[in-house]
């Protein structure tokens, strides 16, 4: 498993081309599962774990790990499956979302592959454990299921929405009311937790499930109104793990098309470690922010919306 992870920097060449690199790995039986590898620090043989007193149920305790107490998290157990066992002969993938590090215990690790998003799509409707699933893929003539992490963490410690009151309101002195804020997010618990950062602005918000029907929607939009989109639609908040469209790509093909590149984008996503910025600019997004703090993303889309305040960050808030 050592150097597993050692051309991340290569990877970073994916972008804008639709492609992703997953790290396969198992929980209990044949089922594989992925992961983004962008979201993965290490992979290592689990540790002895200290447990806990009084921790969520999933978390099977903590790991101590290049001078950090990370907690890990049986993957298994938080998606409805039975405790995995004999831990000293597992795995746990450390891995970063939503600005925090944290360990998640799988049975078994397989092998990175590189797939188009095209061929990722959402998982079926009426499927068994939809709810914690994000996508599918087939590889190999098999089914890989990719977890909807984001609703897992929140389950363990749910995120704070509320926005601080300055933030709320008029944007930028006018009404906004005839116009529409476009997310797009594959993460239901994602989009919720968007939709109550944003409704204090007082703006209309349309939510959509990947960067495919957000580009057909926005399209549609355009040919409605016959001309610049920006008009109706100023700003989308965009993801940038999709199904079937990233959000680079998503970016890519907007700022393309002459009747949609006015609109202005802010890439959302919990990819907040390893993430390029060089990458933003490639394809022309005018702002990324690492998920998920409600009033950085509220501050974002009012600065962008053109109203005069200042964006403030995490460590504004916290310091």
């Amino acid at each position: 498993m050592a150097g597993i992870l050692d051309s991340v920097n290569q990877r970073t060449q994916l972008v804008g081309h639709n492609r992703l690199e997953l790290l396969l790995f198992r929980l209990h039986g044949r089922q594989r599962f992925g992961i983004n590898v962008f979201k993965v620090r290490e992979v290592l043989q689990c540790p002895k774990l200290t447990p806990m007193p009084y921790s969520n149920k999933y978390i099977r305790g903590v790991a101590y790990i290049r001078g950090q107490a990370i907690s890990v998290i049986d993957l298994s157990l938080a998606t409805g499956g039975r405790a995995i066992q004999n831990l000293a002969e597992r795995f746990i993938l450390i891995t970063e979302y939503n600005r925090s590090v944290q360990g998640f215990l799988v049975d078994g690790v397989e092998r990175i592959v590189n797939i188009n998003w095209e061929h990722v799509m959402p998982p079926p409707k009426g499927a068994g454990r939809t709810s914690y699933l994000t996508a599918v893929t087939q590889i190999d003539d098999e089914l890989v299921e990719i977890i909807d992490v984001e609703k897992i963490l929140e389950e363990i410690s749910p995120a704070n929405t509320t926005v601080s009151e300055d933030l709320h309101g008029a944007v930028g002195g006018r009404d906004w009311s005839d116009c529409i804020l476009l997310i797009a997010d594959d993460s239901g618990v994602a989009r919720n937790q968007i939709k109550r950062a944003l409704e204090p602005l007082n703006i209309p918000l349309v939510t959509t499930k990947d960067g495919r029907e957000a580009l057909n929607w926005l399209k549609a939009k355009a040919k409605e109104i016959g001309g610049d989109i920006s008009q109706v639609v100023p700003l989308m908040v965009s993801d940038i793990e999709m199904p079937e469209m990233d959000g680079y790509t998503l970016t890519a093909e907007v700022k393309a098309d002459p009747n949609l590149k006015n609109m202005k984008i802010v890439l959302h996503t919990s990819l907040s470690g390893v993430f390029n910025q060089a990458m933003i600019k490639k394809v022309g997004a005018d702002d990324f922010i690492a998920k998920f703090h409600p009033d950085e993303l509220a501050g974002a889309v009012r600065k962008w919306l053109g109203a005069d305040v200042a964006v403030p960050s995490v460590d504004e808030q916290t310091n």
